[in-house]
């Protein structure tokens, strides 16, 4: 009793380490784990009845993808192109009806495809490792990462034997490894193992098949979409043309909902949604925009948005196969960035202007030359102000004032 008590208080102490664990060392797909987890939680793998569903079936029952003959001849084409020198594109014609381009477009279908047979084995596996150990699928969430620790773990009871460094970050370790402790699960049958253990091997082969899936897109993206891969890169330009559908279904998708391709509902746990950076699909991993500050990048998201439609057109259509569209837009973008992050001008003290020492020209015309006429000096005032030289001048008095006449007297 005193051991499960410092179990629980042990596990407490640690959860929230686990947690910040898992946020530091997430695998090398980020994206593509995030939304696989994202479809075991809302999809199958969330509903008990869909566990129950797999009970009593072989993992051939339960995933036939891998055993398709267009599979095998998809995985086969993906093969032999990516062993073959890569050539110049000489189609000139609309890109749907390109071949490379229809391959690259059967990848992207047959790596969603992928994923819903991860889901469905990695609900078929945990139901039936639940009996050995069942709590842990709520400790590693992502399906690969399970198919990893079950096929490390195995029928072992004491995980202080097993090595699990490499495949879960330390605190996760070291919470799996308490709670395997006081579990009360019981080792399994060799039956029931082998179907687990054939499950995760099923899973972890399905990932392998979509890395390499995945690796062909992003290396034929240059000459299949070269503008659009000018702008974001081969790989979230390939990522964003198969959540799209293709090129075309791409094209036609406003911007404002392309910004949001890819974006992963983030569950928090009660923590605040203040620091949480919501509604940022793949454009937002893009290589602009991770070069750009924090506080600019959803405008620049916007304006890449717009500009991938615009390039999404142009290639649809072959209208560029070389790419100087996406090079001259994806310039244009970097320079409207740094001109974001330019400076306001320095505010310049202008010194007051010269007060007008001269007199103001006054209007001319005939209300001005009658206006002279009225007030100006008549030939009598002249005569009164002019005198003749050694001759007295006559004066009236005006009052108690002496007015001189000049020449008028």
């Amino acid at each position: 009793a005193i051991m499960a008590t410092l179990a629980e208080s042990f596990l407490a102490d640690l959860d929230d380490l686990s947690d910040d664990g898992e946020a530091e060392d997430v695998p090398a797909n980020e994206a593509d784990a995030a939304n696989v987890a994202n479809a075991t939680t809302a999809g199958a793998g969330g509903d008990p009845a869909a566990a129950a569903f797999f009970l009593g079936k072989d993992v051939s029952e339960v995933s036939q993808l891998s055993g398709s003959d267009e599979y095998k001849a998809l995985l086969q084409k993906v093969a032999e192109a990516s062993k073959g020198k890569a050539v110049a594109r000489a189609w000139t014609g609309p890109a749907t009806e390109d071949p490379a381009y229809r391959l690259v477009l059967d990848c992207n279908e047959t790596a969603l495809e992928i994923e819903n047979e991860v889901v469905n084995l990695h609900t078929f596996a945990r139901g039936k490792y639940k009996p050995k150990f069942p709590e842990l699928e709520t400790l590693v969430h992502h399906p690969v990462d399970y198919a990893r620790v079950v096929k490390k773990i195995g029928n072992e009871t004491d995980l202080t034997a097993v090595d699990l460094e490499g495949l879960l970050p330390s605190a996760t370790i070291m919470v799996v490894s308490v709670t395997a402790s006081t579990t009360s699960g019981k080792p399994l049958a060799e039956a029931e193992l082998q179907q687990c253990l054939a499950a995760c091997e099923a899973i972890l082969a399905y990932e392998d098949d979509k890395a390499a899936l995945l690796k062909f897109v992003e290396g034929r993206m240059e000459a299949t979409a070269p503008n659009l891969s000018a702008v974001l890169g081969p790989e979230c330009a390939s990522k964003l043309m198969g959540v799209a559908g293709g090129l075309v279904k791409l094209s036609k998708i406003p911007a404002c909902n392309v910004q949001l391709l890819g974006a992963k509902k983030k569950h928090l746990a009660g923590f605040s949604t203040s620091t949480n950076q919501q509604h940022q699909g793949y454009i937002s991993a893009c290589p602009l925009v991770m070069g750009t500050p924090p506080f600019l990048r959803k405008k620049a998201c916007r304006l890449i948005a717009g500009k991938c439609v615009l390039m999404a057109r142009v290639d649809a259509y072959g209208k560029d196969p070389e790419g100087k569209a996406g090079r001259e837009q994806r310039d244009q973008i970097a320079a409207r960035i740094d001109k974001w992050q330019e400076p306001p001008p320095a505010r310049i003290i202008k010194p007051l202007a010269v007060p007008d020492s001269q007199p103001k020209k006054r209007r001319g015309g005939r209300r001005l030359r009658k206006q002279k006429e009225r007030y100006g000096m008549t030939e009598m005032r002249r005569q009164q102000n002019r005198v003749n030289f050694n001759t007295a001048e006559e004066e009236i008095m005006d009052g108690e004032d002496t007015v001189g006449l000049g020449l008028i007297g």
